[in-house]
């Protein structure tokens, strides 16, 4: 069986795709490359149009990682019927193969599956009950003695032997770590994590907030960022582990995860949180200091918008990935990138769904989301908690919000003059609720006085602040049902370059 494994990987060879709506890095030149082993794909997905009020065939083509076979398994979902409007196709037979591929387009049904008979569930439900209990017991089991074993050589003053070696011997670069883990993308091994969380070294804070502190720290000579957790907020650091570990996660346009961590220090005990470091810090202090082109912020838009398409999808197949909301997305939360991009980062509050189980998990939590940025549907409370399309609808009021402030602080040439100009920093609603708006305050100004941030008449000289002006203003429009998805705002910002 070996031989046979390494003949197949000497094979592997690198694509040439035709790509348009999933190119990476964000570029629209008509083509990427595939890693070795990796294919190409096309793929079909219905899309609501709000001009029409019609649902729409939207066609994507792009790269398959070379992750399960060449994403290959991904692929065969193509061969199930579905229910929401979605295909796939994938190949590797050569360059540029999935040019005229065109998967087949099956509009939405409202049509249930047919029942299975009585005795077929039974014995379905029966084998699915004795697997769950055996791998639980096995569980536990493992757990058990793992945890015997590690408070015994902790009592003696020394580390499960497992740790000290990987302490002792030569890690890769995080980069490569993270790159080489487990192929789901759902983060490095736990015993790794707790590895390179007892290696930290804090440098200093950077940032204080309302739910935990951030540092600057070091791990063998790289910089990292480590959020440590106030006491109080436990439930939000097992939450936002929790989805930091989801399968298929990790985007670039989503802070990259590198483990997490709990501390027991005398009387207390530390939660840690261990990512990617962008030392140009969050969008909101970002745009406190610095201003920004026209090209700058259709790139920082269009990738925000492309992390948010990627959370809010949900992705079919072995493995899969659920659709998650964020729930508090505001431009403290998103972070600026080296390369001009975002990252959306903080997702204590985040919702999952899974539709083949048609089951929303919302995580128990005292914290609430931002009054600044709430949506109306939240703030006069008749968001329906059953139904997991309005948490999207609420992200992408939030969305609009942060567009707005971005917007602010792009400069313009002032029409007959040799000078540019742009308005000043400001938050949300800044003119209307006092510097921390209670929940009052703002239900008062959004929902009762139905007020939107101001829309400068300069925007409209500039094709992208035109459109960005347009898209927020779709954004927060008072109807949940009408707002832009995340997949339309990435579309129509990707047209602009």
């Amino acid at each position: 069986m070996a031989p046979k494994s390494r003949k197949k990987k000497a094979h592997a060879r690198t694509l040439s795709c035709y790509c348009d709506g999933s190119c990476p890095d964000n570029v629209i030149n008509g083509t990427c490359e595939t890693r070795p082993g990796g294919s190409c794909f096309s793929a079909v997905e219905e899309v609501y149009d709000e001009i029409t009020g019609t649902y729409e065939e939207e066609r994507t083509y792009g790269c398959m990682p070379p992750e399960e076979n060449g994403g290959l398994l991904m692929c065969k979902v193509a061969a199930v019927p579905h229910l929401h409007g979605k295909n796939i196709v994938c190949c590797d037979s050569a360059d540029f193969c999935n040019r005229n591929i065109h998967p087949e387009y099956t509009p939405k049904s409202t049509t249930t599956p047919p029942e299975l008979p009585v005795s077929s569930q039974s014995i379905h439900y029966l084998l699915v009950l004795t697997s769950l209990i055996v791998c639980l017991t096995i569980f536990v089991v493992v757990l058990l003695i793992f945890c015997v074993m590690y408070r015994r050589r902790e009592k003696q003053g020394k580390q499960p032997r497992l740790i000290s070696s990987m302490c002792n011997s030569q890690i890769s670069p995080l980069s490569q770590l993270v790159g080489q883990s487990t192929g789901s993308g759902s983060g490095l091994p736990l015993l790794v994590q707790r590895t390179i969380a007892k290696q930290i070294q804090m440098v200093r804070s950077v940032g204080k907030g309302r739910y935990g502190e951030v540092f600057l720290a070091k791990w063998r000579d790289e910089h990292v960022a480590v959020k440590i957790f106030f006491r109080t907020e436990e439930s939000s650091w097992f939450r936002e582990t929790e989805i930091y570990q989801t399968v298929l996660i990790r985007h670039e346009n989503i802070l990259g995860f590198i483990a997490a961590d709990i501390k027991h220090m005398g009387s207390h005990t530390q939660m840690m949180l261990i990512t990617d470091f962008h030392e140009h810090g969050s969008l909101h202090d970002y745009l406190r200091t610095s201003v920004i082109t026209p090209q700058k912020l259709q790139l920082m838009a269009y990738s925000l918008a492309s992390g948010l398409a990627h959370l809010h999808d949900e992705i079919v197949g072995t493995p899969g990935k659920p659709a998650i909301a964020h729930r508090d997305i505001k431009s403290n939360n998103i972070l600026v990138k080296r390369n001009g991009q975002v990252a959306i980062a903080d997702f204590g509050l985040a919702v999952k769904y899974t539709s083949e189980m048609d089951e929303i998990q919302i995580a128990q939590n005292a914290r609430v989301s931002t009054p600044r940025y709430m949506a109306p549907e939240m703030l006069n409370q008749s968001l329906n908690q059953q139904q997991f399309e309005e948490f999207k609808r609420a992200d992408m009021y939030s969305v609009g919000l942060v567009f707005w402030e971005m917007s602010r602080r792009c400069y313009t040439q002032v029409p007959g003059a040799n000078t540019t100009t742009c308005e000043d920093y400001a938050l949300p609603y800044h003119d209307v609720v006092p510097a921390d708006p209670t929940f009052d305050d703002m239900y008062d100004v959004v929902c009762i006085k139905g007020f939107r941030p101001p829309v400068p008449l300069r925007w409209q000289d500039d094709d992208v602040l035109a459109t960005m002006s347009k898209i927020m203003q779709e954004c927060w429009h008072p109807n949940p049902t009408v707002r832009l998805t995340a997949l339309r705002v990435k579309k129509t910002l990707g047209r602009l370059q």
